[in-house]
């Protein structure tokens, strides 16, 4: 139900006889961070090898075709497009064929000097073959001087800036890594002695994997014949001798993206939702009979709403899981329909009840308007929309798709008019400090929380903002 939408989820394995099975399975249980495509990429003797195809994992990478593909080294994607549009031309895995080698890349997050760098490459004659953003690094990769793939790739990295956990594979080299800011969660697990690399650590839970450890900002994990090793590696960010190097790791994965049930960035997801509701309950409590959260990602916040107002809890939605978020309604009468498509609400519980219903995230408006209105339509006396967030005043260059500053009604109205637009008795919301405490940081030095203070950790191109 929300406006915002992840980029994509990563996961690889690394000499186990079931990869090509297994990654597959690791994007199902990361389907929640993209849905327009999904790819894998293996490895078979050292030559590379790719499958691509758009829609849902199940759909892009049947079980039936996987399970003929013999590898024990993969790397697998599925996709949201944040930097370059839709179409199987987009879809990741990348894979190409340089002078020195195949290489493959999988990318989360989103290179804010894209643009730049691809102007510069074209201008000395390279042929990209999709908008993606991602592609500006294969290029880098395949120029590098250097003589293995390891080496090229640590050559290639100063250039880019932005947001970027990628994996890369190269011949039998498989590469994981975080940009130096850490925006995107990356984590390092082990089955039956076997290394895997998972976006979140729900990918590992679902293949009884272990964790091992999160994958930190600035690394890079180096897997092959040899085992595993870690470097650091040169970026753009300055740090002065005796300086610890700023992290910023995106406070949105805790909000709305991650699944509940990881652990992302040393946090338990579903517990931080949890306290995020019981800091909203604590700013913004209300005389209610009812408390009701927005599903899925509102139940968490809603509880701890719940819990800490004493207010009773209840799931009033039914929501349909058969409607896809590419679902088309070709007449703007039955767009209008689109909320009653994916939710219902129970007007025997809710007749003459006084509601408060928990969101995680309010961005243009529209959606929140129709839930109010389906609220009252089943006979709601009265509607408190709380928002277990702070206002969403800027867009994100990191790696979500989100609304120009121009389309997000915060950033434009106020408190009073965001109310009357969308038609509650009342609109509350988290402040900074409150999901500092719940997600359980002091300052916005230790997370990105640019899309509510418009203070960007990562310069963005004048032409972005």
């Amino acid at each position: 139900m929300s406006e915002l939408r992840e980029n994509c989820g990563l996961f690889a394995v690394y000499d186990d006889p079931e990869a090509a099975s297994l990654v597959p399975l690791g994007l199902f249980a990361l389907q929640h961070r993209g849905e327009e495509s999904a790819g894998i990429v293996w490895s078979h003797e050292g030559v590379l090898s790719a499958h691509r195809g758009l829609g849902l994992v199940t759909e892009a990478l049947p079980p039936a075709r996987m399970s003929q593909v013999v590898a024990k080294i993969a790397v697998g994607h599925t996709r949201y497009a944040t930097a370059g549009g839709s179409g199987l031309h987009n879809a990741q895995p990348f894979l190409a064929s340089t002078a020195k080698g195949q290489v493959a890349v999988a990318h989360n997050g989103t290179l804010t000097n894209a643009r730049k760098l691809r102007r510069e490459l074209e201008s000395g004659g390279a042929i990209f073959s999709s908008n993606s953003d991602t592609e500006v690094i294969l290029h880098l990769v395949a120029r590098a001087q250097a003589v293995s793939f390891v080496d090229r790739l640590k050559e290639a990295l100063p250039q880019i800036e932005g947001a970027f956990s990628l994996v890369l594979l190269s011949g039998t080299t498989l590469v994981a890594l975080r940009d130096p800011m850490g925006f995107r969660p990356l984590v390092l697990g082990e089955r039956n002695g076997k290394y895997v690399v998972a976006s979140e650590t729900c990918a590992l839970d679902l293949i009884e994997a272990r964790v091992v450890r999160e994958i930190e900002p600035g690394e890079m994990v180096i897997i092959d014949e040899r085992g595993l090793r870690s470097e650091r590696y040169a970026s753009k960010l300055k740090v002065l001798p005796g300086e610890t190097p700023r992290v910023a790791p995106c406070v949105f994965e805790h909000i709305y993206f991650a699944r509940p049930d990881s652990n992302v960035f040393g946090r338990d997801v579903y517990l931080v939702r949890k306290a995020l509701g019981r800091e909203l309950g604590r700013l913004h409590p209300a005389e209610a009979d009812i408390v009701i959260p927005v599903p899925d990602s509102g139940v968490p916040a809603a509880i701890g709403f719940s819990e800490q107002t004493k207010i009773p809890f209840d799931m009033i939605f039914t929501r349909s899981h058969y409607v896809g978020r590419s679902f088309i309604q070709p007449a703007q009468n039955i767009r209008n329909l689109s909320v009653r498509l994916k939710l219902a609400a129970a007007s025997n519980v809710l007749k003459g009840k006084r509601v408060v219903v928990v969101d995680d995230s309010l961005v243009r408006g529209t959606t929140s308007k129709k839930i109010v209105a389906l609220l009252r339509h089943a006979g709601a006396q009265q509607v408190h929309l709380r928002i277990s967030a702070p206002p969403t005043i800027s867009p994100c260059y990191y790696g979500i798709d989100m609304p120009t500053k121009a389309e997000l009604i915060a950033a434009n109205q106020d408190i009073a008019a965001i109310r009357d637009f969308i038609g509650a008795d009342s609109v509350g919301y988290l402040d900074l400090p409150a999901m500092r405490r719940a997600v359980g940081y002091d300052n916005a030095s230790q997370f990105c929380e640019a899309c509510f203070s418009g203070q960007y950790p990562v310069p963005v191109a004048d032409s972005q903002l």
